[in-house]
Parts: structure tokens; C-alpha cells; sequence
């Protein structure tokens, strides 16, 4: 007879293999980090002794479950901001906070706390997407898990990386360390088309290429993104990447939400895999991925559960009832995705989705050891039919749960027996992933108290002039032409302007308020001939008011708009919104040897029936502020205004004031 380490018998074993061969009872011998054979019971009993025998009776023994992409430390981010859209939760919390906290250390526990939760699941392998990710790899292995760990990869700086060249050069580095260790394979990862450059892509497809390592990344998660992709370069983002040479790599593409026709057949040609994450899907509302459709083309998809701060846990068997629920209910077809093809997704095709499938994802001779045993007894699972022979698929996929798996295999070695931890200590890590919590609150507390501190996380913030003294002057008839006619008065740059300004108001101690503009610069036949996007956030502080005009004190912020207008509606959730829209003719003018700014403003939104004229200047310095306060007086009777002409309120308050008496 042939000598085994472990001999797994007497349950119903599921290969997952091609023909999807069944054995029930079956038994599974493993011999060091290998399966060595695989069949009924009574053979294996047969062929071979083992040093341990472990009676798989009420049991489904099924290969470990691969979750095909993750973000494991954000398990440390698990419920930090939810309900909110993809953008806003990406780019307003979560980017913020890993800045502020993500370190190597922070990447080891949320790997760790990760693996203890995967491993209660049934997961022995995991494609993750991280920082500092050689601390995710070193995590993965002292759990005696598997994974594909790509070091993420953005046009900008990252907690690991102040630039793209220098993570890069990281990313290099750790796969050289990695490349050859039996339980991670090293992967680079750019982020996604909309996070990084053309360059940047086409370097991480020459590394991984010349590495033979995997690459990793987000395709067509949202609508927008997509929407805003083709505006941006003219085609759809598929053979935009695939442009990139992207594909040349082995390349796994996560979401891939928004698809066409076409777009699906150039990921089939190229042999790209697909992750498909149904619970973030939902939960960010991005939307539903035609997994039926792809898998029909023959694409390799399979299934993930995206990081624990979207989703917000690491359960593969929600994520594979899911899945096959969504793909039922999207096309109306009860047929559509059966049990047997998601549990397929969640082994053997989601290893050929990470490009693995030579050593996992199916219980076959000479593959890797890893094995996942789930008690089938649990009232939940019963009663239990064996008329079709399929229907433990249906019994795995539709009853069973995370809290079923009883004992986990990988490479050979337990991780868990009788849902038991034997690799990691789980009431440590609660410990420390708790005051690692108390830490990012307390941060967002303070962050959340102050709008400047909130606008300085999302934005290159820029301090301007402190002091700014400004009149406002309601005219019927008033020309440029009054402008050019005075001698005094030297015209500079005039420009023809519409602006669209939104601003948001604040109930706090500052009386803040932010202004989002979209200036609108005209030529002489009124054509957009550019568009400037600005945030500015101020206070309404009267530092003094002057017979013909009003000193403002106040801390001056301004910052590019890089995100849309909802984007800041949402992100800073105003007390309230007003809207001022204007056509604008701006002077800059020098008069008594000082820089004003001189506009002639039509309000059409609200409907103002009269012009208003509009002099202004900044300063940093009060006593400076106050010499134009009587340069500005100066001027208004070089125009001839009459004071009862004046308004010394901003354009948002004439506003409000229109908004309440309506």
C-alpha cells in the first residue's frame, strides 16, 4: 500500500475538476504539500495507509475557496464609511485616512485580522491589491495562507510611495524577494485607467512581463468612470488599456461592470481573468457586471469579495450565492449561473482567473493542498437529497454558510481544526485592531469639526490673502466704455467671463462657507475657450465696514476642483446650498499706483433686473487693507456713483435673501 500523510474520508467529495467528478463517499489523500490521489472511499481506503485518518462523514470536502480580489488591511477600515458613492468614499475617507495611518505595520494586522476571517470561511488563497503589500505577504505566510500580493501602483503618491518612479522601483524590489515562494505569488498592480497614466500602465505590463509575474487591476467599475474615460481619450477603456499593451501581461481585471460586446471579446482574446465583486457592487451601487455573458464567452470570472471597508466582510459563500442570485434576477433567467458554475468561480475558474489554476482551485492529483471541509448537519443544511446528483452543489451554494466550514488545508498544513485557529491568535488582533479604530476616530472627529480640515484631505490647498476689501454697486446703466474713458484708470487683461458658482454654507463657529466655481472664459464671439475649476473656502467675518466699502477678514483657501460638483455636495454635506450664476466682464486695473479687480456682473441666476459693478482687492496686510479702502472710495467718485447705489453684501447673500422672501 502507499503511505499518506493525511487520508480525508467518508464525505462527499466535490473536485471541481473539468468533468466535475463527484464521489460520495469519497476520500482525499494528501502526501506533504500535494494531493496524491482523490476517488471513492472504498479505493483510497484500498491503495493507502495514512499517519492520519479524519472522518469527513455529514461533510462536503471541496477545494479551498479562492477569493480573487481583496484589499486585506482594510479590514482595519471595516464600517469607517459607508452609504456613500464610490468616489466620495475613495477618494473623501478612505484615501485620507490611509495617508494619515497605513504603515507596514498597520498592512501586518489587517492582513492578519483578514486571514483569520478568510480562513473561517474556507478561504485558502486570495488576490490582494495593497500598500507596503511585502507586509501583506509576510501576514499571508505566518496564517499559512496563499495569495497573489500586487504592490498597488497610482499616478500619484501612495502611504508607501511619494511618487510613481518610487513605487515602481518598490514594486521591483518585492517581487524580486517573493518571486519563487511556495505560498505567495508577487503581482503588480496599477490601480486602475483613471488612477494612472499611460506610461505608468504601460511600465507595470514591461515589469510584468519581463518578471513573468501577474498584473493586477480595477477595470470599468462605475458608469462614470467609464463615461468620463471616453470623454477623456475618445474610446472605450478596454482597447484603451489593451493600447497600453496592458494585456501582454497575465493579467487578472477586477469589477469590469460596464462592458460592451467588444470589450468583453478583446478580455476573451487576451486571456484576461475577471473578478467579479457582487456585494460591493451593490453596496457603492456601481452597478452589475454580465458575469453570465462573459462566462458564456468563455471568460475566466471569478469571485471576490473587494476589500472588507466596501463589502464589509471577506464571506466567499455570500459572495457566491450572490453572484448567482444577481445573474438569475439581472436577466430574468432562473437558469442563469447554476450552483455548480458559482462554486466553479470560487475554485477552479477563479484560479484561472489569478493564472494559477496549475496549482489550485481543483482536488486533483499533484495540485496543492488545499482543502476546505464544510459540515453539512447544521439544521440550516437539512434535510438532505441525493436524487440528483448534483444537488450538493445547490446545498453548498444556496444553505450552506461561513460558519459551517469546519476544518481548513492549505499547502498541506492545518489552519483550522474543528473551527479552531491553530495560526493566529484572534483575541490579540481584536485587541489591536480596537485601538488602531480609537485612533482613526478620534482623527476624523477632529477632521469632521473643521471644513478647512476636511477641504485640506481631498485637496492641494493653497492659502491666499487675508484681508479683502470689496463694494458692490447696483447700476442701470453703466458701460466699460466709462472704464476706458478715464485716464486715471489703467485697464489691464480684460476678459469676458460666465461663472456658475455653488456655494455651500455652514453652521459652525467660522460661518464657513466654500465656493465651487466653474469659470467659464469666453472669446470675442462668446465661445468657451477654456473652463477653470476652483474651490474657495472662506468665513464671513466683518473686520470693519467703511463708509463705501467693507473690510473682510478672514483665512482664504482655494484648491483646484478635481472632482465634480455632487462629489463636494456630498463629501461636505453643506447646511445650505446657493446658487449664483453670472456673466462677468473683469478688469484688472491699476489706479493710485494699486491692482483692483473691476467686474461687471449680470446675475441670471437669480434674476437681478439691474447690473451691479463689483470693485475688489486683497491684501495680506490690515493697514494695507485700509489704504484701499479709501483708494476704492476714490474711485467711486472718479465713476460718479452715488453711495445709495452701493451693496455691501456678496453675491451669496443677495441670493439667500432671494431664496427666503420666495
Amino acid at each position: 500500500m502507499i503511505h499518506a500523510d493525511i487520508i480525508l474520508t467518508g464525505g462527499s467529495v466535490a473536485t471541481m475538476n473539468d468533468e466535475y467528478d463527484l464521489f460520495d463517499p469519497g476520500a482525499v489523500a494528501v502526501r506533504g504539500e500535494n494531493i496524491e490521489a482523490v476517488g471513492p472511499a472504498h479505493r483510497i481506503a484500498e491503495a493507502y495507509t495514512a499517519d492520519e485518518t479524519v472522518d469527513c462523514s455529514g461533510c462536503a470536502v471541496i477545494p479551498g475557496l479562492i477569493n480573487a480580489h481583496t484589499h486585506a488591511p482594510m479590514t482595519l477600515l471595516r464600517g469607517l464609511a459607508d452609504d456613500l458613492r464610490l468616489d466620495v468614499w475613495l477618494m473623501g475617507y478612505m484615501m485620507p485616512v490611509e495617508q494619515e495611518f497605513v504603515r507596514p505595520d498597520f498592512c501586518w494586522l489587517g492582513t492578519q485580522l483578514a486571514c483569520a476571517e478568510m480562513i473561517r470561511s474556507g478561504v485558502t488563497c486570495f488576490a490582494d491589491m495593497y500598500y507596503y503589500e511585502e507586509a501583506v505577504a509576510d501576514a499571508t505566510t505566518q496564517a499559512g495562507m496563499r495569495a497573489i500580493c500586487a504592490e498597488t501602483v497610482l499616478k500619484f503618491s501612495t502611504p508607501d510611495a511619494l511618487s510613481y518612479d518610487e513605487s515602481l522601483a518598490r514594486t521591483h524590489d518585492f517581487i524580486k524577494r517573493w518571486k519563487g515562494h511556495p505560498l505567495i505569488t508577487p503581482a503588480v498592480g496599477p490601480h486602475a485607467p483613471y488612477t494612472t497614466t499611460p506610461e505608468l500602465l504601460q511600465a507595470c505590463s514591461q515589469m510584468a512581463l519581463e518578471l513573468d509575474v501577474p498584473l493586477l487591476i480595477h477595470i470599468a467599475e462605475t458608469a462614470q468612470e467609464v463615461k468620463e474615460h471616453r470623454a477623456e481619450y475618445g474610446m472605450p477603456m478596454v482597447p484603451w488599456v489593451k493600447k497600453q499593451r496592458v494585456f501582454e501581461a497575465k493579467v487578472t481585471a477586477a469589477h469590469c461592470v460596464h462592458l460592451d460586446v467588444g470589450e468583453m471579446h478583446t478580455i476573451q482574446h487576451h486571456h484576461v481573468g475577471v473578478a467579479h465583486n457582487p456585494t460591493s457592487n451593490l453596496k457603492l451601487a456601481s452597478g452589475f457586471a454580465p458575469v453570465a455573458q462573459m462566462l458564456a464567452l468563455g471568460i475566466n470570472v471569478g469571485i471576490g469579495t473587494d476589500g472588507p471597508a466596501s463589502n464589509n466582510d471577506l464571506d466567499m459563500w455570500e459572495e457566491m450565492r450572490l453572484a448567482a442570485l444577481l445573474a438569475k434576477g439581472v436577466s430574468s433567467d432562473p437558469t442563469a449561473l447554476p450552483a455548480q458554475q458559482a462554486l466553479a468561480m470560487a475554485t477552479r475558474i477563479g484560479a484561472r482567473a489569478l493564472h494559477i489554476e496549475n496549482l489550485v482551485g481543483s482536488l486533483q492529483p499533484g495540485k496543492r493542498a488545499d482543502i476546505t471541509i464544510v459540515n453539512l448537519n447544521h439544521i440550516h443544511n437539512t434535510p438532505k437529497f441525493t436524487r440528483h446528483p448534483e444537488a450538493l452543489y445547490a446545498q453548498l451554494v444556496y444553505a450552506a454558510k461561513a460558519s459551517d466550514v469546519r476544518d481548513v488545508m492549505c499547502q498541506g498544513e492545518w489552519l483550522m481544526r474543528e473551527r479552531v485557529l491553530l495560526t493566529l491568535d484572534e483575541s490579540v488582533l481584536a485587541a489591536e485592531a480596537a485601538n488602531i479604530a480609537r485612533k482613526i476616530d478620534a482623527f476624523l472627529i477632529q477632521r469632521e469639526e473643521s471644513v478647512l480640515r476636511k477641504l485640506l484631505a481631498i485637496g492641494q490647498v493653497a492659502q491666499e490673502k487675508m484681508f479683502e476689501v470689496q463694494v458692490k454697486v447696483t447700476l442701470t446703466e453703466f458701460s466699460a466704455q466709462q472704464l476706458l474713458d478715464k485716464p486715471e484708470i489703467q485697464v489691464l487683461n480684460p476678459s469676458l467671463r460666465r461663472q456658475y458658482d455653488t456655494y455651500f454654507l455652514f453652521d459652525d463657529v467660522y460661518h464657513s462657507r466654500i465656493r465651487y466655481r466653474e469659470d467659464e472664459i469666453l472669446d470675442d464671439d462668446g465661445q468657451v475657450q477654456d473652463v477653470i475649476y476652483r474651490l474657495t473656502l472662506s468665513g464671513e467675518t466683518k473686520e470693519r465696514e467703511y463708509a463705501r466699502s467693507v473690510l473682510l477678514s478672514r483665512s482664504r483657501f482655494d484648491a483646484p476642483a478635481t472632482r465634480s460638483l455632487r462629489f463636494y455636495h456630498e463629501y461636505f454635506d453643506p447646511s445650505t446650498v446657493v446658487e449664483v450664476h453670472k456673466e462677468r466682464q473683469r478688469y484688472h486695473v491699476r489706479y493710485g499706483g494699486t491692482d483692483f479687480a473691476i467686474n461687471l456682473d449680470r446675475l441670471t441666476k437669480p434674476e437681478f433686473p439691474t447690473t451691479f459693478l463689483e470693485i475688489k482687492s486683497r491684501t495680506w496686510s490690515k493697514q494695507d487693507a485700509e489704504r484701499k479702502a479709501e483708494l476704492i472710495g476714490q474711485l467711486l467718485d472718479l465713476l460718479q456713483i452715488k453711495d445709495q447705489e452701493l451693496v455691501k453684501q456678496e453675491y451669496a447673500q443677495l441670493a439667500l435673501d432671494v431664496h427666503r422672501l420666495e
